[in-house]
Formats: C-alpha cells, sequence, structure tokens
C-alpha cells in the first residue's frame, strides 16, 4: 500500500514539473517568426524534422520536398534539393542539395569540418534508396554513406535511422530504430545505438526493445556534451538516456517530457523538444522546447509552442540554438497540419 502511494506521487510530482501551467517557467524568447527561412519561388514547405548550426553559423535543415506524406512519395519521386541552408540573419537561401537521393530525410547534423550527415529512416517501394546515413560536404558531394540503400538489417546495415551525430575524435554514432514507440512494435523491432569509426567501420551496438535501462522505444535524437556524454532522446519512454561513448548507461533523466530532439550549446546548455505531446496523449503534459543544463534533470525554462489549429500549440521535431541565443524548431505535420510547415525562429529577448 505504501508502494502504491509513493508511486502516485512520484507521478503527479512529475506532471507538475513536466506542467508549465502548474508549474511556470521563464521563456527567454519573445518574437516568434514562422515559417522562417525562404524557399525559392513557387516551392512550398512540405515537413522537416532536423535542423543544426554550421560552424559558420547558418543555419541548416531540409524539406522533405514539399511531400507531405510517405505514400505520396516523399522525397523518393521529386526532383527538388531536400538539403538547404538559409543565411542566420536574414533566412536567405544559400544553398541546397540532395535531389534524388532520399525517401524520407529525418536526422541532420553538421560536423565541425561542416560537412552535413543526413540520416534516411525510410526504404522506397523500389528497394533502392533508404535506410542510410549520407554524408556530404558543405557543398553537396556525397563522402559516406552509411548502411545498405533500400535494405534494412543488422550490424553494418542500418534499420529506420532516426538520427546521426559525431564525437571530436570523428567516431559516429547512429540512433536507429524509429518503430519502438509504436505500442503494438513486435519483439524484434529494432532499438540501439551504432557506433562506426570516422571512416565508417562498424565497431559496436547497444540497445534493445524496452523500458530498461539501456533499452529504448525509438532513440530519436542525439546529442554531446563537453564531457563527451552522449545524451540520448528515448522518446517511446518519454525520456533521456545518458551514456558514455562505449555504450555504458550512466543515467537516465524524466524531466524533460517526450523528447523528439535535443541540442546542447556550448555552455552545456541544453534544449529538449517536445513535438507530440497534448492533454489528449498525455494529461499536463504541452508541446514546446524545455530547457535546463546537462548537469541535472531539472527544466529550469520553457518555450511554448506557437498558436496553429494543432493541439495547444505547435512545437517541431528538431531543434538548434544559434550564438545569440535564437531558437529553430523544424517543424512537420504533425505538429502544424496547414501550409507552412518548415522552420520556426524563436527570438531570444
Amino acid at each position: 500500500m505504501k508502494l502504491a502511494w509513493l508511486l502516485a506521487a512520484v507521478i503527479l510530482l512529475q506532471a507538475d514539473v513536466l506542467d508549465p501551467a502548474r508549474n511556470p517557467l521563464p521563456n527567454p524568447t519573445g518574437t516568434v517568426i514562422t515559417d522562417w527561412g525562404k524557399l525559392p519561388p513557387g516551392r512550398v514547405w512540405g515537413s522537416s524534422a532536423g535542423v543544426d548550426i554550421g560552424p559558420d553559423g547558418h543555419i541548416w535543415t531540409y524539406d522533405r520536398c514539399g511531400a507531405i506524406a510517405l505514400d505520396a512519395g516523399g522525397c523518393d519521386t521529386s526532383k527538388v534539393d531536400p538539403i538547404l541552408k538559409f543565411d542566420r540573419a536574414t533566412g536567405r537561401l544559400l544553398t541546397s542539395f540532395g535531389a534524388g537521393l532520399f525517401v524520407v530525410p529525418h536526422g541532420l547534423h553538421v560536423d565541425r569540418d561542416g560537412n552535413v550527415w543526413v540520416t534516411d529512416s525510410q526504404g522506397n517501394k523500389a528497394g533502392t534508396k533508404g535506410h542510410q546515413v549520407i554524408k556530404f560536404s558543405p557543398d553537396g558531394k556525397v563522402l559516406m554513406r552509411l548502411g545498405h540503400a533500400g535494405m534494412a538489417g543488422g550490424k553494418d546495415m542500418l534499420t529506420e535511422p532516426c538520427d546521426v551525430i559525431t564525437a571530436p575524435n570523428g567516431d559516429i554514432f547512429v540512433a536507429d530504430g524509429h518503430s519502438g514507440q509504436n505500442p503494438a512494435a513486435p519483439p524484434n523491432t529494432v532499438a540501439r545505438i551504432v557506433k562506426f569509426t570516422r571512416d565508417g567501420k562498424y565497431i559496436k551496438e547497444w540497445g534493445r526493445l524496452g523500458s530498461g535501462p539501456g533499452e529504448f522505444r525509438t532513440p530519436h535524437a542525439l546529442a554531446f556534451d563537453s564531457r563527451g556524454r552522449l545524451f540520448v532522446a528515448d522518446r517511446g519512454n518519454h525520456r533521456i538516456q545518458i551514456f558514455d561513448q562505449d555504450g555504458n548507461h550512466l543515467e537516465t533523466w524524466h524531466q524533460f517530457s517526450r523528447i523528439s530532439g535535443l541540442f546542447i550549446d556550448r555552455n552545456d546548455v541544453l534544449y529538449a523538444i517536445d513535438s507530440e505531446s497534448n492533454t489528449m496523449r498525455h494529461p499536463n503534459w504541452k508541446t514546446g522546447v524545455r530547457i535546463g543544463t546537462t548537469r541535472e534533470d531539472r527544466v529550469t525554462a520553457f518555450i511554448p509552442g506557437h498558436t496553429t489549429s494543432a493541439y495547444e500549440g505547435a512545437a517541431g521535431e528538431g531543434v538548434a540554438v544559434d550564438a545569440d541565443g535564437n531558437v529553430y524548431a523544424a517543424e512537420g505535420p504533425a505538429s502544424r497540419p496547414v501550409a507552412g510547415s518548415g522552420l520556426t525562429k524563436y527570438v531570444r529577448r
């Protein structure tokens, strides 16, 4: 009886912490600019879930080629460039590339040398694209591929890769497996982190479907802190798990809600974006960006999702923060079922 009471109290306390209405937190941003980043004339945003900051401070993201749904062809049947670079100050398009290479771009990472890494989370019907990570030079030259095009599998093959990140020494980490968050996910669903050398050679992997330490229900996003610890957004389990680079589990955090995207700045400020919570799915949880530090499992600030017809407010799946503290959210149809998906910029006060 005492144990049941204690568990109920913990759940209520967690709800109070996660709910900005019950636990008011400061919002470090002011002006909200929706549809930030201008596409060429005649082209409209479809969907995005990835955004990052390049070494030069400009903004990298992708558009899923104007196609909202995979059954509409995604990027597989499109001739437009999905990968986009925007001027940080003006939102002007600086460069684009990647046409004909993707089915559904998902995770995006820009390394210290300005190379752009993008995961392709689905395979096409022909079995010729998808289930890969592609590395590009800053001008769009393909430098490396991880996985086998159109083929899902184990070890050096990938299955629905969600995100990718590189360590300072060049080692590559891939969050692999998108279906584990589904309540009816089969036992053989992939849910793991895969580590490669900087040259793309398989080193090791860890994780499986589940809710225990080191297990995942969709490892959806990755970020490193200044100590080299790997933060994993374990979205289906509504938590962050922290590992060393050998895969040893260090901590599990629960105060940042259902996380789709992570970003850690040079001062170890942690930004976790929640694109899916609402009162129908999670009572008292709201979409938005929860902010804390990499030192403790505590939310200290909150950026609410902007007002749309979706839920209580829209927030994207991807998040990045520039050197001035402006926050960029990459949004898709799950949070914005109306025209205007793409990037939203939250300007720091």
